[in-house]
């Protein structure tokens, strides 16, 4: 039986990037706990696939497709989640991209707006609209997924680590924006999970030492791992934790 202080049942969520990796996780994670989740990702066959999944297990899902950098679109896509059954009570920006460059002056302008649309802008904009709507309705929980690479700079992904970095210093100045509506924004600085976009290094024997080294637990996470820490700020036992960030990565020294 569920603790009804850490309940998610019948509350409505938007996961952007809800149909694959730690986004999958969340939708099937939330779905069980009786959540009706709202799958959001630009591949509308793979969040059709998932939500498919998710209600063949007697869950609540509805596929959305959404390209969070297009900010002239994200409007619908709040509107959608909103209306499917009544109200919005939170939103996971879990959405995120980080192709690489060769080096920072081989950084194109398009590699360079991509990254920020994706992993900041689309962000921005989902938690003004999805803070108004759930204002209407009394309030919500809004969590977006950061990196370790935000607080942890590398020179590997600059401006991704500069665009997640942008995403923490949003959770805390949003925290404080929406509090009297209600509105809480908090952040989860995610360490190394085995997703299919981390698998390059996770999953290669070769590479795989070398990334457990700096991690205490001395493995990677499984996306359900994150599930818990989701659940918990999207949960009444959360009702008093905004602006907070949360990491979890298996402890990484140093």
């Amino acid at each position: 039986m569920i603790d009804p202080l850490f309940g998610v049942s019948d509350r409505v969520v938007l996961i952007t990037g809800g149909s694959r990796g730690l986004g999958a996780a969340m939708s099937i994670g939330l779905a069980e706990r009786g959540a009706r989740v709202v799958i959001a990702s630009r591949k509308l066959d793979s969040c059709e696939e998932l939500a498919a999944r998710i209600e063949d297990n007697g869950g609540q899902a509805y596929p959305v497709q959404c390209h969070v950098g297009d900010w002239e679109s994200l409007d619908q896509v709040v509107d959608t989640a909103a209306s499917r059954w009544g109200r919005l009570d939170g939103l996971v920006n879990n959405a995120g991209m980080s192709p690489l460059a060769p080096s920072l002056l081989e950084t194109s302008e398009t590699l360079f707006d991509k990254v920020i649309g994706v992993n900041l802008k689309g962000p921005t904009r989902l938690t003004a609209l999805a803070a108004t709507t759930m204002s209407k309705t009394g309030g919500g929980s809004i969590v977006n997924i950061s990196s370790l690479a935000s607080v942890k700079q590398t020179p590997v992904a600059p401006i991704y680590g500069a665009a997640k970095a942008g995403l923490n210093a949003l959770t805390t100045a949003t925290a404080l924006e929406y509090a009297k509506s209600g509105v809480r924004v908090n952040c989860i600085i995610c360490g190394t999970f085995d997703t299919d976009a981390a698998s390059g290094f996770v999953r290669n024997p070769d590479t795989l030492p070398g990334v457990v080294k700096p991690i205490a637990l001395g493995r990677v996470g499984r996306p359900d791992e994150i599930v818990g820490a989701v659940v918990y700020l999207l949960s009444d036992a959360s009702s008093y934790t905004t602006g907070s960030l949360m990491t979890i990565d298996g402890g990484v020294a140093g």
